[in-house]
């Protein structure tokens, strides 16, 4: 049985069960009472064990995992405290993301994969104008055409307006209005910087789910200090797409000796925060899935009830740092943080959670039949690897070393919506200007005036798709399991 050391006090030992790690995992607490050191420790145990890793460093002082840290009395001090054995400075291997492509190797996804339910939440849309968006995907699916970036989805919706009246029978009213309101989101957006994460290459998720030559798992790092600053919306959306996307691709994993990937969500309440209920319901029920695929999800946030109360109950690990109660408000949500651990009779767990000192916590995991231990409250063990980040010398190094480079580091711009739509305007132009000249002939001539065919501008729409779909024999589109959990395509 393989285990994580976690911390301990008094000779009182708290290890996570491998075995047990897919059952997901809270770290909560105040602003500086150690939170990140304690993912820290819990992405070098897991990295150990070979398993591989993907968090969100948000505050951009995680990237020290990638170097072995230094023994000082500080360090020597929490070792003797925590009773930890076999601690041995040593860093972990490391790959840098971020969706700016500074920092790391650009990250990346299709606006066809997010879909049109993640992109409602993300530019902040209506009912109404969430319809209009869902719409917008059938067109493209019907019409076989790629929506890869965010050219390619103000294009059709340009389109869509044009045609509105010749669309409607079939797709329903598609107002000037929603499509001004989307298209004005979609403005903001690429202000926001959003407009790199959106095309090709996307992520392989092959690449966060690696181990390396001695069998450690690889720790993929989101370098997310400037996104959650620019845009902690598609940081959240990025997430919520990250966890939709493994639970489509990944085949059951049944009951393991240990997870096939963890993932660590800092600042989780941006998960939640202002999501309409049908996006909170697909998360729950991604959430709870997902287990079955081998994935362990860890929140970190400052209280657990940021998290929603169903998966909240689905959370086997549980670490809890210190929290301040000033007011009333305050005080009940220590109370209510208080009773979602297992009781333990030698712990006063409301008084402790406002005691605790900084790098303790209040932990119960789960035993190896499921059930949650009684709380302990225990010292975090320190970390093998480097607190605090790396310097730009360090990380440009790692980035060299890196077995993805060049993979990732130029965008690929296919044919796509945006190309098939020019081309069809194009078309359009050229038959117009046909038909002035004939006039213009049969004027000069005095002939009698000929009638000639002309399409409808769905007709040459789909003419165009058609050759598109013709001149890349095998491509199909598909809807899978994250069109029907999340709205979106592959």
């Amino acid at each position: 049985m393989q285990e994580l050391f976690i911390g301990g006090q008094n000779g009182v030992k708290v290890l996570l069960n491998a075995a047990m790690a897919n059952r997901h995992g809270m770290i909560s607490g105040a602003t500086g009472t150690g939170k990140t050191v304690t993912l820290q420790i819990l992405a070098e145990g897991f990295s150990k064990i070979g398993v591989p890793v993907f968090l969100a460093d948000i505050k951009g002082d995680l990237s020290g995992i990638a170097q072995p840290g230094q023994i000082n009395d500080k360090i020597s001090e929490r070792v003797q405290l925590t009773g930890v054995t076999g601690f041995q400075p040593r860093g972990n291997p490391a790959v840098f993301w971020d969706v700016f492509g500074k920092s790391g190797h650009p990250v990346r996804a299709t606006i066809a994969d997010m879909g049109p339910l993640l992109l409602s939440n993300l530019l902040e849309l209506n009912d109404t104008q969430s319809g209009v968006l869902y719409s917008g995907f059938k067109i493209a699916d019907d019409n076989g055409m790629l929506l890869l970036d965010l050219k390619d989805l103000r294009a059709l919706l340009t389109w869509m307006g044009e045609h509105a009246k010749e669309l409607q029978a079939e797709y329903g009213t598609i107002a000037s209005a929603s499509l001004g309101a989307i298209q004005r989101q979609l403005l903001v957006l690429k202000q926001q910087g959003a407009e790199s994460f959106f095309g090709e290459p996307a992520l392989n998720l092959e690449d966060i789910c690696k181990t390396d030559f001695s069998g450690n798992g690889v720790i993929s790092i989101l370098d997310a200090t400037e996104l959650t600053t620019k845009s902690p919306r598609l940081y959240a959306t990025f997430l919520l797409w990250l966890l939709a996307e493994l639970y489509e691709n990944l085949p059951e994993a049944g009951d393991a000796e240990r997870p096939k990937l963890v993932l660590f969500f800092d600042e989780a309440h941006l998960m939640f925060e202002q999501a309409p209920k049908a996006l909170t319901d697909k998360i729950e029920q991604i959430v709870r899935l997902i287990r079955s695929k081998g994935v362990g999800v860890y929140f970190i946030s400052q209280s657990p009830l940021d998290v929603p109360e169903d998966i909240l109950g689905q959370l086997g690990l549980k670490i809890q740092h210190a929290l301040r109660a000033f007011t009333p408000k305050d005080q009940a949500v220590v109370k209510s943080v208080a009773g979602t651990f297992r009781a333990n009779p030698a712990i006063d767990t409301e008084a402790a959670i406002l005691e605790l000192k900084k790098g303790e916590a209040l932990v119960s995991v789960l035993d190896h039949d499921g059930s949650p231990t009684p709380v302990e409250r225990v010292f975090i063990r320190p970390p093998e690897s480097q607190i605090g980040p790396l310097t730009d010398t360090q990380r440009q190094d790692l980035l060299s070393r890196s077995p993805f480079k060049g993979r990732y580091d130029q965008a690929v711009d296919r044919e796509s919506a945006y190309e098939l739509l020019k081309q069809k305007a194009q078309l359009a132009s050229a038959a117009d200007l046909e038909d002035i000249q004939a006039k213009v002939t049969r004027k000069e001539t005095g002939s009698p005036r000929q009638t000639r065919g002309r399409e409808t501008a769905t007709e040459a729409l789909l003419k165009s798709a058609a050759r598109s779909i013709g001149s890349q024999v095998g491509r199909q589109i598909v809807r899978g399991v994250l069109g029907s959990l999340l709205g979106g395509r592959r």
